[in-house]
């Protein structure tokens, strides 16, 4: 489902730029001041990148500023929180990711705070951003059936960092694990960046990465790529193996994303023109090269599609966490 649909968007971004370039303005009072995109994450992650490169050209779109706002803590959880309970006037926006509107609500069963599906309105997708599988290049190995060989035959000693527990890396890994038959050990860290670093200084010996988080050490051969976390090998690293298409990983796909959402109740008409003008600037050349360099697929639907997307996301996320047995509170 996730792969099928991130390749029907890509086909379909032609068509989107044509449509939306000849609406009619849905609302002529809209936007009248600043619009505020709300990211989960603190600056200077790969969410609050993508974030500030669509603001940038979704502000040449609309005419208006867009300012980028953090509320980082409890996984996205907070600033979703805090977006649901927002005017629904289209001034207040959430940049969504797989952890807030897939993963999390399987982990956080009390202390969620907020309704996926019923307390927001969707804009569109943003992106696609696949998982790396890397590994510190003083390991020696230069495959995975080579890690998976040195983890067997070194069972409960092979650290793998994440960026949290519960966070898509956490899930990555024990889904690697669980496939492989390894006896691994988890070492969460707060984000992406520090558990890169522990791979590259050696206190993990592998991970799970966003590819726009590690692209730039991989070229500097201060990490080792072994795959890509989805059954499609990536653009940005065509040497690089897909996960999915070893023996032993059939069905191992995780994409992370992005998605723009509105409060619950905000006007059709001010959602009509928000997607208009997303799909506007996901079609940009400068924001396309910008997000292609940093390992992102920009990604465009309607928001009817984002919906059933979210929908599937959960289910499929919910099988998953239920599968490795992982539970935050």
């Amino acid at each position: 489902m996730t792969r099928n649909f991130f390749r029907g968007c890509a086909a379909m971004a032609l068509t989107l730029t044509a449509v939306v370039g000849n609406a009619p303005a849905a609302s002529a009072a809209y936007p009248q001041q600043p619009i505020r995109i709300v990211v989960g994450y603190a600056a200077g992650g790969t969410t609050d990148i993508l974030a500030r490169v669509l603001g940038e050209q979704l502000g040449k779109e609309l005419k208006q500023s867009i300012i980028i706002e953090n509320k980082p803590g409890a996984a996205g959880n907070i600033a979703a929180s805090y977006v649901q309970d927002s005017k629904p006037d289209g001034y207040t926006l959430f940049m969504a990711t797989v952890s807030s509107h897939g993963i999390n609500p399987a982990l956080y069963k009390r202390t969620l705070g907020y309704d996926p599906i019923n307390g927001f309105e969707p804009v569109g997708m943003v992106a696609s951003i696949p998982l790396l599988l890397i590994a510190n290049p003083k390991l020696q190995i230069k495959s995975v059936d080579e890690l998976v060989a040195l983890a067997k035959s070194k069972p409960g000693q092979l650290n793998y960092s994440s960026s949290g527990n519960g966070s898509p890396v956490h899930l990555a890994g024990a889904m690697f694990a669980q496939q492989a038959h390894l006896d691994l050990v988890h070492v969460p860290y707060r984000g992406g960046a520090l558990a890169n670093t522990a791979v590259m200084t050696g206190e993990a010996q592998f991970s799970f990465a966003t590819l726009p988080g590690a692209i730039s050490q991989v070229r500097a051969n201060n990490l080792m790529a072994l795959a890509v976390t989805t059954s499609e090998r990536s653009p940005q690293l065509p040497d690089v193996p897909a996960l999915g298409e070893l023996a032993g990983f059939k069905g191992y796909d995780i994409n992370t994303w992005n998605a723009l959402l509105a409060p619950k109740g905000t006007p059709q008409a001010v959602i009509d023109t928000l997607n208009a003008a997303v799909n506007r600037a996901m079609s940009s050349p400068s924001l396309r090269q910008h997000f292609e360099k940093e390992g992102a697929v920009p990604t465009q639907s309607t928001p009817q599609e984002l919906r059933a997307f979210i929908r599937s996301e959960l289910d499929k996320w919910a099988g998953v966490v239920q599968s490795v047995n992982i539970r935050v509170d």
